[in-house]
């Protein structure tokens, strides 16, 4: 059986290996059942549903953006939406794959006089794409809006396999190829490309960094493998940091994975991570996937998810999944069996098999790090092990706890605009107290 070959020793891996495999086959037919459903039966069966739900539960209430923020098909109706502008760029990295980034603009600054203070380029997280940091139901709330509006050149980042960057020189996503990759080569390839057609573009010499979870990650593999990629980051702004996560609050899923990780290929394949949510998404009324997502994460990592509205939920849970691969997930869960940064383990077979004394996984070495880094956390995020953390970064480094937030706080909190902006802000000024100031005709508020 090729099962042995994860590394299963005793009945109770075993049998959460089984329990694994059930779920993953009754969602499939339970997806494979709705799918044979004639279109107009469960067009029907939606609209049902939906008055049901809104007679007896859902909450009607809200600022009216939600629903068009959560109607909206990609990043260019969403910025629309908010009165802004998301061009497209296109970058070829060293390995084939052509990523999208999107530099926001707002129509009515694009003409005002002068310099800019600086160029603010945001990463997101694990299985998600730019639309995550524009996926508000107020623009008063989206960082890199309150960016643009105080002068800021603002560029968002999409990785490798996602919505808008699926595309390789001689892959397609039907290819296993086009999925074997993990932090390793995005770090190595996609945050380093992306930087260096960013500056390219606008003739600059460094710019900022925003990272969200996994983005955050990238750059602090990228930064410490690449010596001269600290001299294009003035500044390092960490947003719920993703270093070495503690694992998932559920006993037995946090068993599962930590036996062996590779399991994840057993279930999943060595292709695209959970495509079938999509499926979910189109099917579901907004407000029910909500709950579904509520429940999900409260199972996975614990989180109450108290400081979000229900009308931010709305929005931005539907514009909250993209497509990566397996092996990233899996690469996740070797770093939190180990309780370490570390590269990608490939876990190679030697005759006569090998242990410690034979075989290191090596780790990001993060203490080499030069440029600055704000590190700014939820006192509540389950994933966050600041300990461990803190110990592995170099001494320029700065850290804000905030009482009360969890992971996605970091985006859509009602009051991310007084709780985490105002760090952010006061980090990037001490870069750019010099740069003129282009706020003028400003919709979302004071650019002081």
């Amino acid at each position: 059986m090729r099962i042995f070959s994860f590394g299963l020793r005793t009945c109770r891996d075993y049998a959460s290996v089984v329990l694994a495999w059930f779920l993953v086959y009754v969602e499939l037919c339970f997806r494979l059942i709705l799918a044979l459903i004639p279109r107009v039966i469960r067009g029907r069966m939606r609209k049902a549903v939906r008055t049901l739900y809104d007679y007896f539960i859902f909450s009607k209430s809200g600022s009216g953006m939600t629903g068009v923020i959560q109607r909206c098909r990609n990043i260019y109706e969403i910025c629309e939406a908010f009165g802004y502008i998301a061009e497209e760029h296109l970058v070829r990295t060293e390995d084939n794959f052509v990523l999208c980034l999107h530099h926001i603009v707002n129509p009515k600054l694009r003409n005002t006089s002068g310099k800019h203070r600086g160029v603010v380029y945001f990463q997101h997280g694990l299985m998600t794409n730019s639309e995550l940091w524009v996926a508000v139901d107020k623009a008063s709330n989206c960082l890199p809006f309150a960016l643009v509006d105080r002068g800021y050149d603002v560029w968002l980042g999409n990785n490798r396999g996602n919505k808008y960057s699926r595309k390789h020189v001689r892959y397609s996503p039907n290819d296993e190829e086009f999925w074997d990759f993990c932090i390793d080569d995005m770090a190595m390839f996609d945050i380093p490309n992306s930087i260096n057609y960013i500056l390219s573009a606008t003739k600059e010499k460094s710019l900022s960094y925003v990272g969200f979870s996994q983005g955050t990650a990238q750059a602090f593999a990228a930064l410490s493998i690449n010596p001269t990629l600290n001299e294009k980051i003035n500044l390092f702004v960490a947003l719920a940091p993703a270093f070495t996560p503690k694992g998932f609050s559920n006993e037995l899923l946090d068993y599962l994975v930590k036996v062996n990780p590779k399991i994840m290929f057993r279930l999943f394949g060595r292709g695209c991570l959970l495509p079938s949510v999509t499926f979910w998404q189109n099917i579901c009324y907004p407000p029910i996937y909500m709950k579904i997502v509520d429940i999900s994460l409260k199972m996975l990592f614990d989180w109450n998810l108290a400081n979000i509205t229900q009308e931010q939920k709305i929005c931005g849970y539907a514009h909250l999944y993209s497509f990566s691969s397996v092996k990233s997930c899996v690469h996740w869960l070797q770093i939190m069996q180990n309780s370490r940064f570390q590269l990608y383990d490939d876990d190679l077979k030697v005759i006569g098999g090998y242990d410690s004394r034979h075989y290191h996984v090596a780790h990001f070495p993060t203490r080499n790090i030069k440029c600055p880094i704000t590190v700014v956390w939820g006192k509540e995020d389950t994933l966050v092990d600041m300990e461990i953390m803190l110990a592995a970064l170099p001494p320029q480094s700065k850290d804000f706890g905030i009482d009360g937030y969890e992971h996605l706080d970091m985006l859509w909190a009602k009051d991310v605009k007084e709780k985490v902006f105002p760090i952010v802000f006061s980090s990037l000024e001490e870069l750019n107290r010099k740069r003129p100031l282009l706020c003028n005709a400003s919709p979302i508020g004071n650019c002081d």
